[in-house]
């Protein structure tokens, strides 16, 4: 048995220090390259090349494995929960609300996306004094030590990371790719939808709304329902959250 935990953008492995160590079980954390971990010649640095680089990872792992991801190690889970199923035996995502049709990318994303922008923003990322970085990042709430080791690893190798992934995964793509969320639920799931309230009101036809038919549609016990709470530990503060176990 492996628990296996993949780490964000523009993160590493680090986020997930203290969490592996509250938990107290053997885990192991799975580094993108170019984040925090080299990023080789020719790397296939697109969302299509990462997946491949997760399935290789996922693969040489000791059976069965769960897999949890945040922010982009999240909607990698999703997709690989999707196309490689027989892979995991849980996974554990809190990005799936980015396969919704109605999803928009935040402004940093925006303008990774824009040719000759996103070239010129990820070079003031590399520059920037890793004091600074630290800084913006611990604003976000990161815990200070966190933050610094983040910050380090905030490079013009990560930049040129960045880019490719960030422009493969411009819409229409990944509402292309939710169009079978369902597929993830081949293997029992946990997705946690951040701002739900800033979704489409008819559920029904949100990524939101076909997990949720799943889930409804098994027997499962009360605490096993997709449910509503106010998550007060959230890495980005709080806010509204619901969850759905499939």
């Amino acid at each position: 048995m492996t628990i296996a935990f993949v780490h964000g953008v523009p993160e590493t492995p680090d986020v997930w220090t203290a969490l592996r160590n509250e938990l107290g079980m053997d885990s192991v954390t799975l580094s993108m390259p170019g984040f925090g971990a080299p990023l080789p010649d020719g790397f296939d640095s697109t969302f299509d090349g990462y997946l491949a680089w997760l399935v290789g990872e996922v693969s040489a792992l000791p059976g069965p494995v769960d897999l949890i991801g945040h922010d982009w190690g999240g909607i990698l889970t999703i997709r690989l929960a999707m196309e490689r199923p027989d892979l995991i035996r849980s996974w554990v995502s809190d990005a799936p609300g980015v396969y919704d049709p109605s999803y928009k990318w935040h402004d940093l994303a925006t303008l990774w996306q824009t040719p000759d922008v996103g070239e010129q923003t990820v070079a003031m990322m590399a520059a920037a004094p890793p004091a600074m970085k630290a800084a913006q990042l611990a604003g976000a709430t990161m815990p200070e030590d966190v933050a610094a080791k983040v910050a380090e690893a905030m490079t013009e190798e990560m930049g040129r990371a960045i880019l490719p992934l960030y422009r493969k995964a411009a819409q229409p793509y990944l509402a292309e790719l939710g169009a079978d969320i369902a597929k993830c639920a081949a293997k029992p799931g946990l997705a946690a939808f951040r701002h739900f309230a800033a979704l489409r009101p008819d559920e029904g036809d949100t990524v939101f709304g076909k997990l949720r038919d799943i889930a409804a549609g098994r027997r499962m016990s009360p605490h096993e329902r997709v449910h509503r709470r106010r998550d007060k530990h959230r890495l980005v503060g709080r806010q509204q959250d619901r969850r759905c176990q499939v």
